[in-house]
């Protein structure tokens, strides 16, 4: 089952270099019936930000496990809104070292212009939140 019109943009973040999560979580999405594009480990901001403006993805994906999301997923979507693209962009997984999910940086994350901000391995409320933004309707 193919998504109507919605291909998603699939990222690590700049200092990490985990591939897994961004494996696992590809796979995940394209289950669903989205289209990914993975562009892998240790994206920069100018790299996240060329793809975007070339590819106009309907929704940016960034992952993190290496804890420093928080600060990496901020300079992405501040690259991106900087840059003028206005693509909706989530931010997931271990987004701090604190081990917890730190509201004050969930906050700021949202206030930068990301659309949502997801706890480490949530892919319940990831779901959820596409079905909200994107619908269930799917390309026969």
């Amino acid at each position: 089952m193919r998504r109507r019109n919605v291909n998603i943009l699939l990222t690590g973040t700049a200092s990490d270099s985990h591939t897994w999560n961004l494996v696992c979580l590809q796979l995940f999405l394209e289950e669903l019936g989205y289209p990914v594009r993975n562009l892998g480990p240790c994206v920069t901001d100018e790299l996240l930000t060329a793809a975007c403006a070339a590819d106009r993805p309907d929704l940016v994906v960034v992952s993190s496990v290496n804890g420093h999301g928080y600060r990496d997923g901020l300079g992405a979507v501040r690259a991106l809104r900087g840059a003028g693209l206005r693509t909706p962009v989530v931010v997931g997984g271990k987004l701090s070292t604190a081990g917890r999910p730190d509201p004050v940086q969930r906050g700021r994350l949202l206030d930068a212009g990301c659309a949502a901000v997801f706890d480490d391995g949530d892919t319940g409320a990831l779901r959820a939140w596409l079905d909200t933004a994107f619908g269930r309707r799917a390309v026969a």
